[in-house]
């Protein structure tokens, strides 16, 4: 019996990447649907309950980090992770102290979103390559 594939929540507040990020995600998990601000993202996650959300870090209305403790607060998804531009380590120790599985730099999204994903999916904590932090873990390696 084949097994279906896992669901997706995605949110970026940028359109352009948001169209490139879902290409990305499609070609191995189910995407279940796109926003572009965090708050549009709790009421989507509370709809749908996705196996796991990908979020953008700065967004309106909503930080992706406060996205991310009301969505765990309301147990609708297993995971999440962060795609961002920023790799800043307070930034890094608050995401992971609000639950986020996963923190993936938008500069190495394309070799390193989807392990993220499948990281977060087991449970492991997955921060990108180019990040020195104590939590990061990395695949094969």
């Amino acid at each position: 019996m084949r097994q279906s594939k896992k669901s997706v929540l995605l949110a970026d507040d940028h359109p352009e990447l948001l169209v490139e990020v879902r290409q990305l995600v499609a070609t191995v998990f189910n995407v279940v649907g796109t926003v572009g601000d965090g708050q549009a993202l709790v009421e989507l996650a509370d709809a749908l309950k996705p196996d796991v959300v990908v979020t953008d870090l700065r967004m309106p209305r909503l930080s992706g980090i406060d996205a991310a403790r009301t969505i765990l607060e309301h147990e609708t998804c297993k995971a999440i992770v962060l795609l961002t531009v920023y790799d800043n380590p307070r930034l890094i120790e608050t995401a992971l102290e609000a639950g986020v599985l996963g923190y993936v730099l938008k500069a190495t999204a394309g070799e390193e979103l989807i392990p993220a994903i499948e990281a977060a999916l087991q449970g492991a904590v997955f921060i990108s390559r180019r990040i020195q932090h104590p939590n990061r873990r990395q695949k094969g390696v």
